[in-house]
C-alpha cells in the first residue's frame, strides 16, 4: 500500500521546506517538491502542518523495578504512550541485577517487550555487577544490537560501580567501540547528606533535592570525563540536570574529547519548587538527578542550543501517587525515584521553539536525528528520505492543548505538567508506514513493534 503525505513542511535538521512524502509499505521512497509524487493509494493532507521523523526517546525504563517496586507503564501501555506524542521508538534498559548475566538479562526483557510494543524498540545494558564474565559478555550485547552500557556513580548497594570498576568497564568499551553512559551523582556522599537530613527529622519530598545538590552531579560527571579519558572510551552523560555538569561535558567537547550529554523536559519546565509542594505532593517529582533551580534551566537550553546538549530524552520511570510513590511517606529516601513523560517530550519541546529557545532544526535534531545517529539508528530513523523507514509525524504547530492527567495515556495516577497549556500538537503518527495515531484516535496495535538491532555510535571520532 502506498502514502501520499502532501501539502506539509517537512522538517529535518536544516529547517522546514514544502515537499510531499510518498510511502510504500513501510518505508520512505521519495520526498519530493509539492504535486510531483503519486498518486496514491492512500492520501494524507498535511497542509499548514510540519512532517517531520518520528521521535527517538533514548532513555525509558518500561516496567522496571525499583525500590520494592516497579514502574507502573509496561511495554504496551508505554509505547502507546509515546505514539500518542509523536515518538515512533523507544531505546529502553535492560537491568542487570547483580549476580545475575548480561546475556539473560538481555533476554529477560526480549521476553518483557517482544510482541508487546506499538513502536519499534531497541535496548541498552545496565551493568551493575562489572567482573570478569559481564565484561566479556559486553561483546556478545554488542554483536546482539545493544552496543551501549549505562553504570552508576549512585545508588551505593544497588546499581553503584566504584571507580575502579567504571575503568575495567570503560577499557572494555574502548576495546569493543561501545558507548558508556554514566549516571553521574556521587551517591557515597549523597547517601551521608540524606542519612543526616533523616536523623534531623528532616523527611519531606523537598530533602531528596536538598540532599544531591548540583555540586556532586557536577563532580561526578568531571570524574566521569577525566575516567573516560584515560581510557580512551566514548562517554554519554545520561538525564544532565544542572549547570555544574554542563560546564564539564563542554570544556570536554572543546577538547575534543567523545563526551555526549542528554537532558529532560523535566529539568527544562520544572525545578525544586515542585519538589517542595505541600501535603506530599512533592514526591510526584522525585527522581535523580533532582529538580534543580530555576537558574539552571536557562543553561540548559543554551546547552541545548550549542550542541553540548545533544540530545533531549525522557528518563520517563513512572511510578503512581497512590501506594508507589507513598512509599516514602515519613522517609524521602523510600520514595521511587521517576517522573512521567514519554507522551509529551515532543510538545514540550516544541514550546521550546515556540518560545524562541530552539530553532524548529534544533527540536528535530535533538528529538529525533541526533539519537539516531548517536545509537546507530541512522538513517533508517531520524530523517524524512528515501530509503529511511516511514516513521512519521503530522504536527500541527498552531493547535492549543492543556496537558493533564485527564487526558495522557500513560499508565500513572498523576501528570507531572498538570494544566501546563501548550502551542503545538500531533495529528497523525506512521511508524513503518502504518497510522497508530490520527484525528480518529489510537489505530495501532501492541504487536506491531519490532525490535532494533542497532549500530554502534556513529559520532565517534
Amino acid at each position: 500500500m502506498t502514502t501520499l503525505i502532501s501539502g506539509g513542511q517537512v522538517l529535518s535538521t536544516a529547517g522546514a521546506s514544502a515537499a510531499d512524502v510518498l510511502v510504500d509499505g513501510e518505508i520512505i521512497v521519495a520526498v519530493g517538491a509539492p504535486g510531483t509524487l503519486g498518486p496514491a493509494d492512500e492520501t494524507i493532507d498535511a497542509t499548514g502542518k510540519y512532517v517531520l521523523p518520528g521521535g527517538i526517546d533514548a532513555h525509558t525504563h518500561m516496567e522496571m523495578p525499583f525500590g520494592g517496586t516497579h514502574s507502573v507503564d509496561t511495554f504496551g501501555t508505554g509505547t502507546t504512550a509515546a505514539a500518542w506524542g509523536g515518538t515512533t521508538t523507544i531505546i529502553d534498559f535492560a537491568v542487570q541485577a547483580k549476580g545475575t548475566s548480561l546475556l539473560s538479562t538481555m533476554d529477560k526483557w526480549h521476553e518483557k517487550a517482544d510482541g508487546n510494543c506499538a513502536i519499534d524498540y531497541g535496548f541498552h545494558m545496565i551493568v551493575s555487577d562489572v567482573n570478569d564474565s559481564s565484561l566479556k559478555e559486553m561483546q556478545a550485547c554488542v554483536d546482539g544490537g545493544v552496543g551501549s552500557f549505562k553504570m552508576f556513580m549512585a545508588y551505593p548497594g544497588v546499581f553503584y560501580s566504584t571507580d575502579g570498576e567504571i575503568l575495567l568497564a570503560m577499557q572494555k568499551a574502548r576495546e569493543i567501540g561501545a558507548t558508556i553512559m554514566m549516571h553521574a551523582e556521587n551517591g557515597i556522599a549523597i547517601d551521608q547528606l540524606a542519612a543526616q537530613a533523616f536523623a534531623a527529622g528532616k523527611i519531606d519530598p523537598v530533602q531528596h533535592g536538598l540532599t544531591r545538590p548540583p555540586e556532586l552531579e557536577g563532580e561526578a560527571t568531571s570524574r566521569a570525563i577525566q575516567l573516560a579519558k584515560v581510557t580512551g572510551a566514548p562517554l554519554y552523560i545520561v538525564h544532565l540536570s544542572a549547570s555544574q555538569a554542563l560546564a564539564a561535558v563542554a570544556e570536554a567537547r572543546n577538547d575534543g574529547q567523545n563526551v555526549f550529554a542528554e537532558t529532560c523536559p523535566q529539568y527544562l519546565y520544572l525545578s525544586i519548587e515542585d519538589l517542595a509542594k505541600p501535603d506530599f505532593e512533592g514526591s510526584k517529582y522525585v527522581a535523580s538527578p533532582p529538580l534543580r533551580e530555576k537558574s539552571h534551566q536557562a543553561d540548559l537550553w543554551r546547552g541545548l542550543r550549542t550542541n553540548d546538549l545533544s540530545v533531549v530524552s525522557t528518563d520517563h520511570c513512572p511510578f503512581c501517587f497512590k501506594d508507589q510513590k507513598e512509599l516514602g511517606r515519613g522517609d524521602f529516601r523510600a520514595i521511587p525515584n521517576g517522573i512521567p513523560g514519554v507522551e509529551h517530550r515532543m510538545d514540550l519541546l516544541h514550546q521550546g521553539v515556540v518560545a524562541g529557545e530552539l530553532t524548529l532544526g534544533r527540536w528535530v535534531e535533538t528529538c529525533s536525528t541526533t539519537p539516531a545517529r548517536m545509537f546507530g539508528l541512522y538513517p533508517r530513523k531520524g530523517v524524512i528520505a528515501a530509503g529511511s523507514d516511514a516513521d512519521v509525524v503530522i504536527y500541527d504547530p498552531a493547535a492549543k492543548q492543556t496537558l493533564s492527567v485527564e487526558t495522557h495515556h500513560m499508565n500513572v495516577d498523576y501528570s507531572a505538567y498538570e494544566g501546563l497549556e501548550i502551542t503545538g500538537k500531533v495529528e497523525t503518527v506512521l511508524s513503518r508506514g502504518r497510522v497508530v495515531v490520527s484525528p480518529s484516535g489510537f489505530s495501532g496495535s501492541t504487536t506491531h513493534g519490532k525490535f532494533l538491532s542497532r549500530d554502534l555510535n556513529q559520532y565517534l571520532n
